[in-house]
This record gives C-alpha cells, structure tokens and sequence, in this order.
C-alpha cells in the first residue's frame, strides 16, 4: 500500500504540511533535513515515506514516568545500531558494542522518549537507513537525521494514547 493511496483512522498519526494530526489534534513537528523521500537511504537525513507501524517505546527512567505500560526502560549502555555493514544493523544493541551505533542514554534530553517505528525493521536491507524514531525536538523547526519530532509535552501526550494499531503515515 503506497502512502497515498490508505485510509486513515484517528488513531493513526498524519504527517502534513502542518504538523502531525493525531486523535483529532495537530501537532508540529520537525522532519529529516533531506525532507520526505520514497527511496530512503542510510545517511541521507530524510524521513521515509509509507506508512510505519509502531512496534516500540523506550524512556529514561530516571528523568521521566514510565509513558505508557508497554514503554520499556533505557538503561546506561544501550545503543542503537546504525552501521550497515553489522548483523546488528537497525536493532537495539549494548555497550561495548564492535560497530557504528547512536546512544540511547545521552546527556541531553532528546531520546528520554522515544517511540520505535518499523522503517527497515527487523529483517534491515543493507543502507536502505536505521531506525525512524518519534522523539524530543532540539528546538521548533530544527531538522533532524530523518526521525519525526515533537515538543517533549506533546510527546509525552501522544505517547500515553498511542494504540496497538497506531501508525506513522508519511505522504
């Protein structure tokens, strides 16, 4: 099914040329600095058009409330595997880790939440691009490597009603 061409529920989280629309409210955001692509690639800064299910939630326990029951806790260590050439490519990975890979727990606050999509997961293609994830802004309008992100308040809303059918739409 193309991005276009799906029929959406209120459940399911709309990207536009406004913001996200979720549960009947709009949300902005900010979107990869290679702007929307059908032919994601590793590296590229782009957000991936289709539509993503959400498979996942990590948090920082020590900084914020467990999110939502099913939200897991990121622990000191945990990495996200970004090199293409691994076996680890695109999954969840600890430290000491032999490969490229992207820390979970950081020192600022933009993945204190995050929310996990499916892009390229989890059987990943070879530099077709690691994880897509939902997560803290650096601040309004700043581009990110290609996730989707959020005012931490309205992460956090969006994060306690997101639903087992719930998915990412880009067009």
């Amino acid at each position: 099914m193309t991005a276009g061409s799906e029929t959406t529920t209120p459940d399911d989280l709309v990207l536009t040329p406004g913001g996200v629309r979720f549960q009947g409210r709009l949300f902005p955001c900010s979107i990869g600095k290679g702007g929307r692509r059908e032919d994601k690639r590793e590296g590229d800064g782009a957000t991936p058009v289709g539509v993503h299910g959400i498979v996942g939630m990590l948090y920082r326990p020590d900084r914020m409330a467990r999110p939502a029951d099913w939200a897991l806790p990121i622990r000191p260590g945990d990495l996200w595997c970004d090199d293409p050439a691994h076996e680890d490519y695109n999954l969840m990975v600890r430290a000491p880790f032999d490969g490229s890979a992207e820390r979970l727990w950081r020192a600022d606050r933009l993945y204190d939440l995050i929310i996990l999509t499916d892009w390229n997961w989890p059987r990943a293609e070879y530099r077709r691009g690691s994880a897509i994830f939902l997560h803290r802004w650096r601040r309004p309008g700043f581009a990110t490597e290609g996730c989707v992100a959020f005012d931490p308040g309205h992460l956090r809303w969006i994060a306690a009603r997101i639903r087992y059918r719930t998915r990412l739409i880009v067009r």
